[in-house]
Order: C-alpha cells, then sequence, then structure tokens
C-alpha cells in the first residue's frame, strides 16, 4: 500500500489506533450525556475499531492492499453500533476507496482518502450539521489538501491533520449554540482526532500524542462535561434500533424514504449486498418488519430502550457528584509504589511522586490539590523541603487547603489517623499535626561521598549510613548491621512500634532478616513492615 510504510505498518498503526481509543473511551463517554444518550460514543466507535482489527487479524499473510481495504470497510460497517459507530465505518469506508488508486502513502493518497471520506461521510447523514464529527473530517480532509499543495512530506502532512482535528474540536461550540451555552465540545470528532493522532503516532513512530487532548478542556471552552446528542437532533423516540440487512437486491431510495417516517436520526449505509440501518423508533418491530417484507434478512439486531439509558446515566453522574463532593480530600508527597498504595488506602487522593532529591513545585501540588474533589484539602509534604512549597500551593489555592508538615512518609502514616472528618479544616491541622509529633523517622542510604557522622566519624564514599532528623547516628557495611546500630539510637526501648519500609533495592529475603533481628533485640517492639519501594533509601523506618 506504500512505498515508505509496508502494508503491516499500515495495519498495526490501525491496531494501534483502536486500542487508544479502548482506553480513552470512557473519556469519550463522559462527554456524551445531553440531552439522550444514544448509547456511548467512545463505547460505539471503539466497537466499531475493533471488529476492523479483528478482520485484519485474519487476513493470511501478504493480503494485498484490495483484501486490507475490504477487511476495513466489511469490519466496519458490521461492526458499527449507534450512531457514531455508523458515521466511524463511513469515514473508514472513503478513506480506503479514496485511497484505492494510491500505492504509496504520501500526501497525494492523503488528499484523495479525505476527500473522499468527506464525500461518503455527508452522504451518509440526511441533515448534517456544522459542529459535529463531520465538521471535523471536512477540516482534516481541508489540511489534507493544503498538505498535498504545499508538498510536505507524509509525517508532516499527518501531523497537520491531527493538529487541525484537535483545533476543529475546539471550534464545535462555534457553530452550535446549544454546546457554547453549556461548555460543551462534540464527543464524536473528539474521538475521531483521537484515532487520528493515535494512528500518526504509531505510523511515524513518534511518542506520545502530539496535541493533550484535555487541551480541549482547557483552552476555548471553558469546560468539558457534556455534549449535544451525536445524532446532531434531540429524539423524542423511545428506541435506538439498529440491525444489518442482507438484500441482493434492495430499492435504497424507497428505503431511505420510509426510515423517516419511523422515527428520526435514520441512517441507511452500506452496499449491495450488505447495510446497515440505525434509526430512533417507537415502533421498531414496524422498521424490522418492512426489510423483511421487502425480500431481504436481518441479522446482529440491537433496540435499546434511551430513556431507560439517560435515567441509568443520570443516576451514576448524581451518584459521581455526590461522591466527589465530601468535606476533605488530601494530598501527599511519595516516592515507591508501595507507599503510594498505603497512603491511597488510608484515604490520600493524590500522591505526588516526590521526596528527597526529587522535591514537586509548587504548580505541582497546586494541580495536585485542583484535582481532589472536596470542599477543603489538606496537604502532607513529607519531606522538609517540601513544607515551604506546600505552604506556597495552599496560598495560591481557590479552594480552602492546608498543610500538615510532615518531614517522612511515616509521619503521614500516623497524621491521617489524627483525621477527624467532624472538625474544622484548622482543627483538623492541628489534631494531624500533634498526632505525629512523637514519630521518630530513621532512614538508611549510601553516602556519596567522604564525610564524617553525627559524633566525628569518618564516613567513606560507599559507605551504609543510617540518618535521624538529619544526623547521621550509624555507619557500617551492610544494611542490616546500620539499621540494628540505627534503631539503638532510636531508643527502641522506649518505643512500643516499629514501622518498616522497604526499598526498592532490598529484597525480601534481606528484609525478612532485618525484621528477624529486630524482633529478637527487641521482642516487646511490635514490627509493622511494608514494601515502600522508595529509590535511594533501602530502608526507612520509624518508632512510637
Amino acid at each position: 500500500m506504500s512505498q515508505s510504510y509496508s502494508s503491516n505498518a499500515i495495519m498495526n498503526a490501525i491496531a494501534a489506533a483502536a486500542k487508544a481509543l479502548g482506553e480513552r473511551k470512557d473519556e469519550v463517554n463522559r462527554l456524551n450525556v445531553f440531552p439522550v444518550p444514544d448509547g456511548d460514543t467512545g463505547t460505539n466507535m471503539s466497537l466499531t475499531l475493533e471488529t476492523v482489527v479483528e478482520n485484519l487479524a485474519a487476513l493470511p499473510i501478504g493480503a494485498t492492499g484490495a483484501d486490507i481495504r475490504r477487511a476495513i470497510t466489511t469490519g466496519a460497517l458490521m461492526g458499527a453500533r449507534g450512531n457514531s459507530g455508523v458515521i466511524t465505518s463511513q469515514i473508514l469506508r472513503g478513506l480506503c476507496e479514496g485511497s484505492a488508486n494510491h500505492h504509496a502513502l504520501d500526501t497525494a493518497f492523503l488528499d484523495a482518502a479525505f476527500a473522499k471520506a468527506q464525500d461518503v461521510a455527508f452522504h451518509a447523514v440526511r441533515k448534517p450539521v456544522r459542529g459535529t464529527i463531520l465538521t471535523v473530517l471536512e477540516d482534516c480532509a481541508a489540511a489534507a489538501k493544503t498538505a498535498r499543495k504545499k508538498k510536505l512530506d507524509t509525517e508532516e502532512a499527518l501531523d497537520l491533520i491531527v493538529d487541525e482535528a484537535y483545533a476543529s474540536v475546539q471550534r464545535t461550540p462555534d457553530y452550535l449554540p446549544v454546546l457554547k451555552e453549556n461548555g460543551v465540545v462534540d464527543a464524536g470528532g473528539f474521538g475521531l482526532a483521537i484515532l487520528f493522532d493515535a494512528f500518526a503516532a504509531a505510523l511515524t513512530g513518534r511518542e506520545g500524542v502530539l496535541t493533550d487532548e484535555l487541551a480541549v478542556a482547557r483552552t476555548s471552552v471553558p469546560k468539558v462535561e457534556i455534549e449535544q446528542i451525536n445524532d446532531w437532533e434531540g429524539s423524542q423516540y423511545r428506541y435506538c434500533t439498529e440491525f444489518l440487512v442482507h438484500a441482493a437486491e434492495l430499492d435504497e431510495d424507497a428505503a431511505r424514504d420510509f426510515l423517516p417516517t419511523m422515527g428520526d436520526c435514520d441512517l441507511l449505509v452500506g452496499c449491495t449486498p450488505n447495510y446497515k440501518v440505525h434509526v430512533h423508533s417507537n415502533r421498531p418491530d414496524q422498521v424490522l418488519a418492512y426489510f423483511l417484507t421487502h425480500d431481504a434478512q436481518i441479522s446482529e439486531v440491537h433496540i435499546h430502550n434511551m430513556q431507560l439509558q439517560s435515567a441509568a446515566r443520570s443516576e451514576s453522574i448524581a451518584a459521581e457528584q455526590a461522591a466527589s463532593s465530601k468535606p476533605f480530600g488530601f494530598v501527599a508527597v511519595a516516592a515507591g509504589e508501595g507507599n503510594k498504595k498505603i497512603l491511597e488506602s488510608l484515604g490520600v487522593d493524590v500522591v505526588v511522586s516526590g521526596g528527597q532529591t526529587m522535591n514537586p513545585s509548587t504548580k505541582e501540588l497546586l494541580d495536585a490539590v485542583e484535582q481532589v474533589a472536596a470542599d477543603a484539602v489538606i496537604i502532607l509534604p513529607n519531606n522538609k523541603n517540601i513544607v515551604m512549597a506546600a505552604q506556597s500551593a495552599c496560598e495560591l489555592s481557590e479552594n480552602p487547603c492546608g498543610v500538615v508538615p510532615t518531614t517522612s512518609v511515616p509521619e503521614a502514616f500516623t497524621a491521617m489517623f489524627g483525621f477527624d472528618e467532624a472538625a474544622s479544616l484548622e482543627d483538623n491541622v492541628e489534631a494531624m499535626t500533634e498526632a505525629f509529633e512523637d514519630v521518630r523517622t530513621g532512614e538508611v542510604t549510601v553516602a556519596i561521598k567522604d564525610s564524617k557522622d553525627a559524633h566525628d566519624n569518618p564516613i567513606r564514599e560507599g559507605d551504609v549510613i543510617g540518618i535521624v532528623v538529619g544526623s547521621i547516628e550509624a555507619v557500617g557495611a551492610s544494611v542490616e548491621d546500620v539499621t540494628l546500630a540505627l534503631v539503638g539510637a532510636m531508643d527502641a526501648d522506649e518505643a512500643d512500634t516499629c514501622t518498616l519500609l522497604a526499598g526498592e533495592d532490598l529484597d525480601d529475603e534481606a528484609f525478612a532478616q532485618i525484621i528477624a533481628r529486630i524482633e529478637e533485640a527487641y521482642p516487646d517492639l511490635e514490627i509493622d513492615e511494608h514494601r515502600g519501594e522508595q529509590p535511594l533509601y533501602p530502608l526507612v523506618l520509624s518508632l512510637e
């Protein structure tokens, strides 16, 4: 299919695009909630692409370009769900038909493919409206034509098309007043932009997306939450009805004239012998009967009650909103997947990656605070070098925010137990701060240069050292020996509990041996061990 890109590379890029959309389908679905949901835009588009990928995977090695195009168009038609899926199938059909006479994937290939996709997709919709997935496609076709006229190379052309796709999505509210009034964009167009972006990235070897999709929500429109129904019109009918029609002969014009008499949002696409029908109707039985009495067979029948879908979606959104309107939320800083999971289990909403040598900025902390859906947010910096940045983030936050000045992850564990949901923000900050005052934290790491410990003893580069509140209290050749010395220096005889967090460089066997030696030396000390997986520090411990 291409001199620069093999048929296999193109098929793999299609599969990558399908996977990307599948991973983002829930985000696209969340856009499609107004006024009545015709299924889920992201799910329907994703299902359409899944069938395409299945068809491509079934092709024999060495399949011709014609075989590949047939697999795409047939798979898209057969797998199409909902209006968004049907329109997507027609876009794919047009791309295949337009590129049929081009053997190299260059700007001429892209111009012809997108021009034909625009023709086919617009022909499928009885009443095209600007501000929808069709508008995004139209703008992409214009970008492809510009790329050809400017004689761009293929990669530059693909990037131009993807850029225009995202820009077009941002403009959709300018065409539909109802979208602008609600501060929303078109979900189908958004899904199409993701598809094109992922395809181009996979084909050219570019990592990541060309444009952050969420930029749509941060620029020209204030908020991405809902979208006008992607069927272009609100539907007064109850049942979304879609099925395949198999007929050797079908009067397409008569069928297209019949469907509007049964409802709205009607589509009949495909060609002999396979067609896809989609319509919103109160009498799906009569829609099916029409085709059955016109020498056709039907299959893959899907009938959805949109009123029940809408009610279920509304309940789900209400539940999400109720769940998100909690009085307090928490942001904590920590390194290591284990520490992150422990903090989340204690109720922390967002864990910012960082700590010693990895201090997050004020902006990073502020961004984390803004992610938390709560009336007030409490930050646990877990490092003395991060406390000031946390305080600055609180001052900049538009929502009430406080800092519990923890200087270690173990302190945060104890501080969380001091939280009282019934108390005020100020009282909680005070109580949580008091809760960790008796926690003593020690850290075991490796010296990176020659130095001296707190008692003026020499330290050599590579020595294992034990630190308590910035003071080097133990030096040795092994993590195990230094840990035992450090526990003793921290007055373990006076403590009730010892929390141990194993770092990523300490294996389970060595960790178990350390625990055994502490238990032997301090039989009355309760040990609470975890895999913190923090870097640089094989062991972090606390006593209280």
